[in-house]
C-alpha cells in the first residue's frame, strides 16, 4: 500500500500541490484525474521520488520515499509523460541498461527481458533503434523500462498522449493487464479511459485533492436521481401520463421515434425508488410493450466538471 501524506510542494509563495492526501491499495488500479495542470505529474513526481515534497510523506508499506529512497524506488516502475528513451540504442540496449540500473541478476537478464517484451508486444522490436519507432512503439518501450524488476507499483502518466485510436486501444487492454499482477496509478485526463479501466479515481484540481472513491460511489454522491432511456410501443400522451403517476417519477419527457410506432422517453426518477417493475407492470396493463430501458447514469464527465469547475463556471 502507498500512503501519501499531506504532500505539499512550492515553488516561491505558490503551490503546485497542497496538502494531498490519499492511498493506493495494494493490486488496484487507481485513476488519477486532473485538469492540465492541476498538479498530476508533480504529485505523480512525489510519489515516485523524481522530485522531493516541500512538506509530507510518502510511504510504500511503511517505507518513507526519502529516508529509504532505494528501497522505495526498487518497487516502483515510472513511465512519465515523456518516456526516459535513448534514441541512439536498440531497445535492446536500451533494456539491457535499465536492468543494469535496477540491479536485475545478469543470470536472468536474457528470460526477464523476453517475458516483459512478450508482455507490451515489443518482440519483434528489440533490434530496431529507439529513433526509428512509431510513437506507439516508443511509448511500449517506456512501458517495458517501467516493468524491469517486476516492480509491485506501475505509475504511468498520461501513456496514451499522442497516440492513435488503435494504439489507445492496445495500451488500454495492456494496462487492464498489468492490473492482475501489479498496483496500478493511472494518471490522465482522459476521462473514459480512466472510466474504461480503474476502479477507483483520485480528483486534483489547483493542487489539491477533491475527490477519492470508486466510479460507483461519486456517481451516486453526486446526483439524487436515477436516468433512464426508454422505448415504448404506444400513443407518447398516454404512456407520458401513466408513467408521470408512478411513485417516485420526477421527470418524463418524449424523445422522438426512433423505430416505427415507437416513441423514446427520457425519465428521470429518485435515485432511492427503483420505478423500472411498476413502469413494465403499467406499459403491460395498458397492452403498451416496453421494448427497451436503457439506464442513463451520472457520466464521469459530470462529475469531473462539477468537482473541478469555479464557481462562475459552474
Amino acid at each position: 500500500m502507498i500512503e501519501i501524506q499531506n504532500i505539499s510542494k512550492r515553488y516561491g509563495n505558490k503551490y503546485a500541490v497542497k496538502n494531498a492526501t490519499f492511498t493506493i491499495q495494494k493490486g488496484e488500479i487507481l485513476g488519477f484525474l486532473g485538469r492540465n495542470g492541476a498538479g498530476k505529474s508533480t504529485t505523480m513526481n512525489i510519489v515516485t521520488g523524481y522530485i522531493s515534497a516541500s512538506e509530507g510523506r510518502v510511504l510504500l508499506d511503511g517505507h518513507d520515499i526519502l529516508e529509504e529512497p532505494r528501497e522505495v524506488k526498487r518497487r516502483i516502475g515510472y513511465l512519465p509523460e515523456m518516456p526516459p528513451l535513448y534514441m541512439d540504442m536498440t531497445v535492446e540496449e536500451y533494456l539491457r541498461f535499465v536492468c543494469a540500473i535496477k540491479d536485475v541478476s545478469k543470470k536472468n537478464v536474457r528470460s526477464h527481458l523476453d517475458d516483459i517484451c512478450e508482455l507490451v508486444s515489443i518482440q519483434d522490436m528489440r533490434k530496431r533503434l529507439i529513433k526509428n519507432l512509431s510513437k506507439g512503439y516508443k511509448q511500449r518501450v517506456g512501458m517495458a523500462q517501467a516493468l524491469v524488476g517486476n516492480p509491485e507499483v506501475v505509475i504511468m502518466d498520461e501513456p496514451t498522449v499522442g497516440l492513435d485510436p488503435k494504439q489507445i486501444i492496445e495500451i488500454r487492454k495492456l494496462i487492464k493487464q498489468l492490473g492482475e499482477d501489479h498496483t496500478v496509478v493511472l494518471s490522465s485526463h482522459i476521462l473514459h479511459e480512466v472510466a474504461d479501466v480503474c476502479e477507483r479515481v483520485v480528483i486534483i484540481n489547483k493542487g489539491e485533492i477533491v475527490a477519492q472513491d470508486t466510479l460507483d460511489h461519486l456517481t451516486h454522491g453526486i446526483s439524487e436521481t436515477f436516468r433512464m432511456m426508454i422505448r415504448v410501443a404506444g400513443p407518447a400522451r398516454e404512456v407520458q401520463g401513466a408513467i408521470r403517476q408512478l411513485d417516485g417519477t420526477r421527470y418524463i419527457e418524449p424523445m422522438g421515434t426512433k423505430e416505427p410506432d415507437t416513441v423514446d422517453f427520457l425519465v428521470e426518477s429518485d435515485r432511492n425508488i427503483d420505478i423500472r417493475k411498476p413502469m413494465f407492470n403499467a406499459m403491460a396493463k395498458l397492452g403498451y410493450p416496453l421494448l427497451m430501458v436503457r439506464p442513463l447514469d451520472v457520466e464521469l464527465e459530470d462529475i469531473f466538471l462539477q468537482l473541478t469547475s469555479d464557481k462562475e463556471e459552474a
